[in-house]
């Protein structure tokens, strides 16, 4: 079992599903070290028998799966194996890094339809990669859920803020928070653009807190990261992909271009290796949409794109940007031009959706001789369009704010910086630590 382990987020959904009379086997997704086989582990203290098998140490295993997936089959031979039982209801089977074995993915199915009564639950770090393969294998037959690194909600629980984070949760333009809370909430928001939400990382920090020693553990990360550049593709030359990776850090903040890459390869390598990047969950594209109504995605403009890394910290470890700048100010545009600032927006974004869901993120941008504006992020709220500007530091104008706001006829929009809660006619201000409230409260 998980020793010291860190609540996440979903932990309470993976409870509901244990609770359900008919439950769906589920499938966690998301990129390596996030915590998908920590929370598992955890969930498995609500039953009496735990099963894991893990598929990329354990190879003896993958016979059980080659040739009959009759899941009562598959089961006994499980028992047998570990010495534990399998009773519905009593037992969690857990498939871990099922992506190195396909007939596994496959056997999902056939727990769903004749032995659903079972709780199991599947995870890989690489699987994106084994689904391409099998497009249509568990439609309406597997849950799954998406899972990233942690947000900042959770670092504050991790680091014993829960009051703090509920207090935040409370407040609102019309409500701020009270001035004490909105300094401390500010200090560790530094701390976690730092430290960023990676599992390792974050349970290094919350023992000693020790900021410097979190680097170390992070330089660990990045090099176990990279070294999956081998497994992506068989095709694709690991080289290759550290070249695309390597640019996509550089150009975090504006427009991806693969012009900036240089002309060792051509555009459709250059395609191919970002694909994969994208797979993998390392990099997170953002589309420009139209946004002249929903759903945004039926406006995008797949040509122009940004690009977004998973963590934070990782991107400061690779910028190799200072760490003293950015807790010694209140101006995050010290940092990397406030790109740090827009991507931490970006995956808090991402990580406020409900865990079921795997969504897009969009901006906009007007690129008129004369007349150039972007919103940093557009997002559909039941059945609203809401933009979202985000300023690094405490001030900055909202030229592009305001021309969206006009040419769209949109009443309202929001922008995010270092400021309390507040609200200027029609923009609302939400700070950077609170801005997954957007999504998950009635705030706009």
């Amino acid at each position: 079992m998980a020793k010291n382990y860190l609540k996440r987020s979903i932990d309470d959904v993976l409870i509901t599903w244990s609770r359900q009379e008919e439950h769906k086997p589920v499938l966690l997704r998301g990129a390596r070290q996030v915590g998908k086989s920590s929370s598992v582990r955890e969930l498995s203290k609500h039953f009496e028998h735990f099963i894991e098998v893990n598929f990329e140490k354990e190879k003896e295993v993958h016979p059980v799966f080659s040739s009959d997936l009759s899941p009562q089959k598959i089961c006994r031979k499980l028992s047998v194996h570990y010495r534990v039982p399998v009773a519905p209801g009593k037992t969690l089977l857990f498939l871990d890094e099922i992506q190195a074995c396909p007939n596994a993915i496959s056997s999902l199915r056939f727990f769903y339809e004749d032995y659903p009564e079972l709780h199991v639950i599947a995870a890989g770090s690489l699987l994106e990669f084994a689904l391409e393969n099998l497009p249509s294998f568990g439609v309406g037959r597997i849950k799954s859920l998406f899972m990233y690194p942690f947000s900042f909600g959770e670092f504050m629980a991790a680091c014993g803020e829960k009051q703090l984070w509920e207090e935040i949760c409370e407040a609102s333009p019309k409500n701020p928070l009270y001035d004490l809370f909105h300094s401390k909430a500010k200090e560790y928001l530094k701390q976690f653009l730092i430290i960023g939400g990676m599992p390792a990382a974050v349970a290094a920090y919350v023992k000693n807190f020790d900021i410097l020693a979190c680097q170390e553990v992070l330089d660990d990360l990045i090099n176990s990261l990279k070294s999956d550049f081998t497994k992506y593709s068989q095709r694709v030359p690991e080289v290759r992909i550290a070249t695309v990776f390597n640019s996509v850090v550089q150009q975090i903040g504006g427009k991806f271009t693969y012009a900036k890459i240089g002309q060792e390869y051509n555009h459709r390598q250059l395609k191919e290796s970002l694909a994969l990047l994208q797979k993998s969950g390392l990099v997170i594209p953002v589309v420009h949409s139209a946004a002249a109504g929903i759903p945004l995605g039926a406006q995008i403009n797949p040509q122009k794109q940004k690009m977004l890394l998973l963590d934070t910290a990782i991107l400061q470890r690779l910028s190799g940007l200072p760490l003293s700048p950015l807790l010694l100010n209140d101006d995050f545009s010290v940092i990397n031009k406030g790109s740090v600032a827009e991507l931490f927006v970006g995956l808090e974004l991402l990580k406020a959706y409900p865990s079921n869901w795997n969504p897009q993120l969009y901006y906009w941008q007007r690129e008129k001789p004369g007349s150039l504006a972007e919103v940093d992020y557009v997002i559909q709220k039941n059945e609203a369009i809401v933009p979202i500007e985000v300023k690094s530091g405490t001030t900055g104008a909202m030229q592009s704010l305001h021309l969206f706001l006009k040419e769209k006829n949109i009443a309202c929009g929001v922008r995010t910086s270092l400021e309390n809660f507040a609200q200027y006619n029609a923009i609302k201000v939400i700070p950077l630590y609170a801005i997954s409230h957007v999504l998950k409260k009635n705030l706009v």
